[in-house]
């Protein structure tokens, strides 16, 4: 089975399909992936449910099994599959117990959900499985001290689960030092690459915001970013459904104005970012361009890092420095707190430290230790 990518005739509209031994698109596949397309989810993320539904029916196929007539054991087996290394999956070689595992726990969960995905989009076309990869559970804490509007109201609700699920690592979003921005941004030898990661580190946004802004988004006198959802010549796109405007720095904005004159100067575009130095002469700076853009960087400093390390930094400098989780929800972007939260709102030892030093307890003389 091969993923294949779609692009839409008469529109910028990109998309992607599997296809079998045949050639031919799977049918229930491509049913489901077009649906994600019309809703306008990303193009990655339809990408990445045709990898995942690539997988499951290729183990499908390679036992014999109808995807309409599954068991729970068979998924349970799907997931020792995908830990397999892949020349082991055919069972033709032996695995050693020490051996790393192929997919790690978060991408065999992401895999399971987008196949609970896929079947929950099936079940409104007669292909009911029940509870094969949902479970009802009586409803509990969350885990967090924050809870919806009317959380009252449904809160002894019964919630989904999935069925199965591997306990996965939480891993911290990797930031930025300042000292490691200051080194990156002072390596970059034109102001467009100098003022496109500045934005990221001002602002927040991410890179496909980025890369998808127009001058007319960018208002110098107010100091201010207005991000919105449009279909861009580059691919880039905003995950936000919703426009929303950050704050800048006056530091920001006098950057993008040396940007204008000393490059831009009197280049028609509409768009913010550009190629200046290489064709197609003009045209909105591209995903690949920037990832060739870091690379160099890379490089040059010798740190590893990619763009959506910057958005990360931001997050957590502002959280550090006393932000409200509400303010910084909506200056990302997140449609819900608990996404804030979730990614950004625990605690290191070092910001521990920090808020028990100011607190006092360290200069404690009550009790003798």
């Amino acid at each position: 089975m091969l993923v294949q990518r779609v692009v839409v005739p008469h529109s910028l509209v990109e998309s992607w399909t599997v296809l079998g031994d045949d050639a031919w698109p799977i049918e229930p596949i491509e049913r489901y992936l077009a649906y994600l397309t019309d809703i306008e989810r990303s193009p990655n993320t339809v990408k990445a449910y045709a990898h995942d539904l690539k997988d499951w029916f290729s183990f499908l196929a390679a036992r014999g099994l109808d995807w309409r007539e599954v068991r729970l054991e068979d998924v349970g087996e799907f997931v020792a599959w995908l830990r397999l290394p892949k020349l082991a999956r055919t069972g033709m070689i032996a695995v050693l117990p020490s051996g790393e595992h192929h997919c790690s726990e978060a991408t065999v969960n992401r895999k399971l959900s987008a196949i609970s995905a896929f079947y929950q989009h099936e079940a409104r076309h007669g292909v009911d499985l029940g509870d094969l990869l949902t479970t009802w559970q009586p409803a509990g804490r969350r885990g967090t001290a924050w809870k919806p509007f009317l959380h009252h109201v449904s809160k002894s609700r019964p919630e989904a689960r999935r069925a199965i699920r591997l306990h996965a690592p939480r891993k911290h979003p990797r930031v930025l030092a300042p000292t490691e921005i200051q080194t990156i941004l002072d390596a970059c030898t034109r102001l467009r690459d100098r003022f496109l990661f500045a934005l990221l580190y001002d602002t927040g946004v991410r890179i496909g915001e980025a890369l998808g802004l127009r001058h007319e988004d960018l208002a110098a006198a107010e100091r201010d970013l207005t991000i919105r959802r449009r279909i861009n010549d580059n691919g880039a796109r905003t995950k936000s459904k919703i426009s929303r405007t950050v704050p800048v720095s006056p530091a920001l904005v006098r950057l993008y104005a040396d940007y204008l004159h000393e490059e831009v100067q009197d280049l028609d575009s509409d768009y913010v970012f550009v190629n200046l130095w290489c064709e197609p002469y003009g045209h909105p700076l591209s995903y690949q361009a920037v990832y060739d853009l870091v690379k160099r960087l890379r490089r040059s400093t010798g740190i590893e890092f990619d763009p959506h390390w910057w958005r990360h930094t931001t997050a957590t400098r502002w959280l550090r420095d006393g932000i409200p989780v509400e303010t910084v929800a909506k200056l990302l972007g997140h449609a819900d707190i608990a996404t804030t939260l979730d990614i950004y709102g625990r605690l290191t030892v070092e910001d521990a430290r920090k808020a028990l030093q100011a607190a006092g307890w360290f200069n404690n003389t009550e009790v003798r230790l």
